[in-house]
């Protein structure tokens, strides 16, 4: 069986963001696995302005040249992780804003999520989950939550997220669950297409 595509997201661009920490360890889990094939994605690299297309993607192409890159890459996956902060109870604006430049590309695919903060963006994420079923994707049960002291030791006090084997089962229940509902969704959506008429 052929593996999955996961995009593991970085969802904020601050210069002193701590979520690409999160990330790159995450990256670095799943990598260890056979059964996909990751890459992490820097909002950094898409510099998209606040959304300002006549309409959503999936009714008018856009016509940033941005938001166009932005869409051909996340359309290459099969599902994603999402890698996120709390911004005063809700998702980063870059996030969010990322999130609305597309729409056909994220539909009827598998998203999960890992937070990090005072409360592991446990609040973020519940609202990123609702923003996932609006754009047809299947949000997964299972999260990542970096939270209180174990945040505040590998934030500043010189702790590491390898430090955490509770964290990393974690991710690897995550990733397991992920990876199923990735596998059923493409082999729904590659059924589907292969019924349509030619």
């Amino acid at each position: 069986m052929s593996k999955m595509r996961i995009a593991i997201i970085i969802g904020t661009t601050r210069e002193a963001r701590f979520g690409h920490k999160a990330a790159e360890w995450v990256q670095e889990i799943a990598a260890r696995r056979s059964d996909m094939e990751v890459e992490l994605l820097d909002l950094r690299d898409y510099p998209m302005p606040f959304f300002d297309e006549p309409a959503s993607n999936a009714y008018v192409p856009s016509a940033n040249e941005t938001a166009q890159r932005w869409q051909q890459k996340i359309a290459s996956f099969d599902g994603y992780v999402f890698v996120t902060a709390e911004y005063n109870r809700s998702m980063p604006a870059v996030l969010k804003n990322a999130i609305d430049y597309a729409y056909p590309e994220w539909s009827r695919k598998a998203a999960a999520f890992v937070g990090y903060g005072g409360v592991g963006a446990a609040r973020a994420i519940e609202q990123l989950r609702n923003v996932a079923v609006e754009l047809q994707m299947a949000p997964i049960r299972v999260g990542v939550h970096i939270q209180g002291g174990d945040f505040m030791a590998v934030w500043q006090q010189g702790k590491d997220l390898r430090d955490y084997d509770y964290l990393a089962r974690g991710v690897e229940g995550m990733l397991d669950q992920l990876l199923w509902w990735t596998r059923a969704l493409k082999n729904a959506r590659e059924q589907e297409q292969a019924a349509a008429p030619a």
